[in-house]
């Protein structure tokens, strides 16, 4: 059995007072200490020898690495595994060799405050993430909890919400959670913007959404209308994108190519399905892929990786997909060989085809492979004179592959 030689402490606003007696003994008999400036002064003088958190952070992550099998403790705010330096170190170090006695978490803290229950909340980080990040949450009625990245953030967030026509929200910032320093207030979205002010730097929010008529709330069906998306006509139309999703099947963690990706709809819908969905949009033109940059933080997703080049030489060294969707790209026969080839075992490839000459390689494709082809014609209803008449767009051939071999 593997004797742990990493000891995470999670500690509160409240220092001594708040840990057991457990953590007292284990602070008290360490021989090394490190965490936050904040956190040594909390826990007060000890014996063992400390040393405050480097910058940048990941300097910190090797030296813990570094000092592998010698005894170290790290005091962490709250609970180590919630947005901390616990889940970060787990990558790194086996659960095995970590001892973690962790405390109330700030989430744990606010929602006891506000009388919430904390698995009806959507949670998220905003410290040292762009404010955009809570967007796919900002749902009707919906409960969340933030952690702040300093005392702008709830002006910042109350902007944001009048923006998005929810400046009737309500907005609780609890500051020092936990200790001599703890603090409420109760703001409304508006009138915090109206009247702007600054919150101690430590803070935690509640954030109760309110929408109003015409609240730019994000759907959370496949399909958004276009008028979503900053495009300039290089966009998959909203019903074949629904299709699209349809057919690339996203589920939890799972990685998209999107080849050729235009407006990066695409990439953005198959986000949406999960927080922990990626994606790699590879668009050749610069003018479309800082445009899929603006989209894909519009949505509240600035991690959407964009590659300015052209494929297949793009594709060179990319993580391994669980997807791959082409759209623009599809008129290389290489793409979808390269395509082919990169997917994961078990993993989908769509392709949508309007040139004839990419629709008859798809059908060649599917006599010679197999998958799944289908048309797919859309009409619109426009007007004619004084009444109207359908507009039939562009026909799509959908090939779907699934890879069952390696071959």
């Amino acid at each position: 059995m593997t004797t742990p030689w990493l000891t995470l402490i999670g500690i509160g606003e409240d220092g001594r007072d708040g840990l057991s007696a457990a953590a007292q003994r284990l602070i008290d008999g360490a021989s090394f200490v490190m965490g936050g400036a904040r956190h040594l002064a909390l826990i007060g003088t000890i014996k063992a020898e400390t040393k405050a958190w480097p910058q940048p952070f990941e300097d910190g992550i090797k030296d813990i690495i570094a000092r592998r099998g010698q005894p170290t403790l790290i005091v962490a705010s709250g609970d180590p595994f919630l947005y901390g330096v616990g889940a970060t170190l787990s990558h790194h170090i086996p659960a095995d060799e970590m001892l973690v006695l962790p405390a109330p978490s700030a989430f744990s803290l606010m929602a006891s405050r506000l009388g919430w229950s904390i698995q009806d909340c959507a949670q998220v980080t905003l410290h040292g993430r762009p404010l955009e990040k809570i967007i796919p949450h900002l749902q009707p009625q919906a409960r969340v909890l933030a952690l702040s990245w300093d005392g702008d953030t709830p002006l910042k967030l109350a902007t944001l919400l009048v923006e998005r026509g929810m400046g009737d929200s309500v907005i609780h910032i609890g500051e020092a959670l936990g200790g001599a320093r703890e603090a409420h207030h109760r703001v409304i979205a508006k009138e915090l913007h109206a009247t702007p002010k600054q919150f101690d730097p430590l803070n935690t929010i509640g954030l109760e959404v309110v929408t109003s008529h015409g609240a730019r709330i994000v759907p959370l069906a496949a399909g958004l209308d276009e008028s979503w998306f900053e495009h300039d006509n290089q966009i998959t139309k909203r019903e074949i994108r629904a299709i699209t999703l349809s057919s690339l099947q996203p589920h939890q963690g799972a990685l998209l190519w999107d080849i050729g990706a235009g407006s990066g709809s695409v990439s953005i819908e198959w986000m949406l399905c999960h927080p922990s969905n990626r994606a790699i949009a590879i668009e050749v033109r610069p003018d479309r892929a800082h445009r899929i940059t603006r989209n894909a933080l519009a949505f509240g997703f600035p991690d959407l990786r964009v590659i300015e080049d052209e494929a297949p030489d793009a594709l060179q060294g990319l993580p391994q997909p669980d997807a791959i969707f082409i759209g623009g790209g599809g008129t290389d026969p290489r793409v979808i060989d390269h395509a082919l080839t990169a997917l994961k075992l078990g993993g989908r490839l769509v392709v949508n085809a309007v040139t004839i000459e990419t629709q008859a390689d798809l059908m060649k494709r599917h006599v010679a492979q197999g998958g799944t082809l289908i048309k797919i014609d859309i009409a619109r209803a426009d007007p004619v004179g004084p009444y109207h008449g359908w507009r039939a767009s562009m026909p799509v051939i959908q090939w779907t592959f699934i890879k069952e071999s390696a071959s």
